[in-house]
């Protein structure tokens, strides 16, 4: 697919300061000026996350009433219910909270609460709320969830049930009645990182009441793995506070992990040590396929578990419904590309909204993904859910989705969401109608630029620039996510030597020459640019640096990204095709 490449901005003075100051190669330190990076200090804080540098939890608005509300529950020993979303960052959180409670208060008065993805829905159900007055629960923590739910506490309320309210997520101008609301982006909050995931606010709910009780550090930090499997899971920026817990939750992933995390790790497979990037596509997957294809409560018992064996046979549990999920979306992807594939006038247009009545419910946000992989553009996939149908859009970067299900809102019966994706139910017989609708909205209001992937690039490099200690130094700009992805590289005029490779008709090895340096690239399901490269002309490639080992012998490789011929000379800002 054609892309944009947008080259980031960067001061020369800055750069060569910078450069002077840590004593590094200016291809570095340009890196590091374009994320924001400018003096030693700076540098340091970036590349020594601490435990130092984690804010204080007391400065979260509500946080002293939450942790007083909480002791009071021990004292008094009431029954306390943690009620979590069923997704990664929501059942990592309860699991911390969980745990972290049953430390302080007796086991027998904590329980939780995961609300079921197809019967329930997303955040505080109805049906939690009367499983916690029949159990007499007296207090309701929910964490990534609830900061919404404003009838919903209201009802829990007036059956004598208190809540506390950990969330991450935007919240509308009227917030629930309840006890305490914990969420950074709440108005008056003065806590001042305001991208924690729902994992991230509960984390700092239980390290205050740990330093409320005089509990060490360690009764707290030892969550910090279930943490950065959240950040991780849940796509939130990876600067600020994220970037430390995720580094020092990383580090305990690799050294001593949660029992659930370890199984998955050898159930899936996974290298060591770890990356953030394996664990978003290994066990991010399988933790969210319990909830996506059947029940996400094995994965809170899966994490709780007190021995590993114990945690092995829930993620057992997990890796199956991981399989179905992929055999599933696999399947519902390929007949949805041949549904466009076959139509000439869906081919056309500027957005995608389909609908099968048999398609699995927990997969249709994914499959809406992947559709935007090969038809680059906002996508609805529906399916039918009762007497309704229902499902699941995902956008561009850009383009705000939710606004636009909102200017179609007539052909609906309920929608919510935000920017970058968003659910909708409407009746079976409005789909015609919302999709003639929803295609004027986009294609009157979507900038034609946002209809192409844009690649930003973070630098021009010369291959005479590229070493193992470029490399190292790249690496240790680990955990990458959002804001902090992995630098992308651009160089230029390059050649191709005659030695490059087509794999099994789907994928590119190459071998390329700039000036007197030749490096080996691999470009992955870019068989379409096989033309390009035998074309003998000078081209320009984006990629990022990696290692290749074989047969014990490590050698530094390009891992492509994009490919094309060589235009004039790239110059900042400028977005070329």
């Amino acid at each position: 697919m054609q892309k944009r490449w947008k080259i980031k901005i960067t001061d020369d003075h800055k750069v060569n300061a910078l450069a002077e100051a840590l004593k590094i190669h200016p291809l570095i330190s340009r890196i590091l000026v374009g994320r924001g990076i400018e003096n030693f200090e700076e540098a340091k804080t970036f590349f020594r996350p601490e435990i130092s540098q984690l804010t204080d939890p007391w400065l979260m608005k509500g946080m002293d009433l939450a942790v007083k509300r909480i002791l009071r529950a021990i004292e008094e020993k009431e029954k306390i219910l943690v009620f979590g979303d069923y997704d990664v960052d929501g059942t990592s959180s309860v699991a911390l909270m969980v745990q972290l409670l049953c430390k302080i208060h007796d086991p027998v008065h904590i329980d939780f609460y995961i609300p079921h993805r197809h019967r329930e829905g997303y955040g505080v159900s109805k049906a939690g709320i009367d499983f916690a007055k029949e159990n007499t629960f007296q207090l309701i923590i929910s964490v990534d969830c609830g900061i919404k739910s404003i009838e919903l506490v209201e009802y829990a309320k007036s059956g004598g049930i208190d809540f506390i309210i950990c969330d991450h997520h935007l919240p509308d101008t009227i917030l629930p009645p309840a006890i305490a609301i914990l969420n950074p982006k709440q108005p008056g909050c003065p806590y001042p990182y305001k991208e924690l995931c729902g994992c991230g606010v509960a984390f700092k709910l239980i390290t205050a009441l740990c330093q409320a009780l005089a509990l060490p550090e360690e009764t707290y930090m030892v969550y910090l793995d279930l943490v950065a499997i959240a950040i991780a899971a849940d796509i939130v920026p990876m600067t600020g506070e994220n970037r430390v817990l995720c580094f020092l939750g990383l580090k305990k992933i690799n050294e001593n992990p949660n029992h659930g995390i370890r199984a998955l790790m050898n159930i899936s497979g996974l290298a060591t040590p770890a990356s953030i990037t394996s664990l978003v596509f290994t066990i991010a997957p399988r933790v969210n396929a319990a909830g996506r294809m059947d029940d996400a409560r094995k994965a809170v018992l899966m994490f709780i578990a007190e021995n590993y064996e114990e945690a092995l046979l829930y993620a057992n549990l997990l890796h199956a419904d991981n399989t179905d999920r992929r055999e599933t979306d696999s399947s519902i992807t390929e007949e949805a590309l041949a549904l466009i594939a076959g139509d000439e006038i869906m081919r056309n247009r500027k957005s995608t909204v389909l609908y099968q009545s048999h398609w699995h419910k927990g997969v249709v946000g994914i499959v809406a993904s992947r559709l935007i992989e090969k038809y680059y553009r906002p996508t609805i996939v529906l399916t039918q859910s009762g007497e309704f149908a229902s499902g699941m859009a995902r956008s561009v970067p850009g383009f705000n989705l939710y606004e636009a299900i909102h200017a179609c809102r007539e052909w609906l019966v309920g929608y919510g969401g935000h920017f970058a994706a968003a659910g909708m139910t409407l009746v079976p017989e409005n789909i015609e109608g919302f999709s003639r609708k929803f295609e004027e909205v986009v294609s009157e209001t979507i900038d034609p630029r946002f209809l192409i992937p844009e690649l930003e690039v973070d630098a021009v490099a010369k291959f005479r620039d590229l070493d193992f200690q470029i490399y190292r130094i790249i690496e240790q700009m680990e955990p990458f996510g959002p804001e902090n992805y992995k630098p992308v590289l651009v160089s230029e005029q390059v050649m191709e030597t005659g030695y490059s490779k087509l794999l099994k008709e789907k994928h590119l090895r190459l071998f390329l020459r700039q000036d007197d340096r030749i490096f080996s690239g691999i470009a992955f399901n870019m068989a379409e640019k096989w033309p390009l490269i035998q074309s003998g002309q000078p081209l320009d490639l984006a990629y990022t640096l990696e290692v290749n080992e074989w047969n014990g012998e490590k050698k530094l490789q390009l891992k492509i990204l994009d490919i094309r011929l060589n235009p004039e000379r790239l110059t900042s800002e400028a977005d070329l095709l």
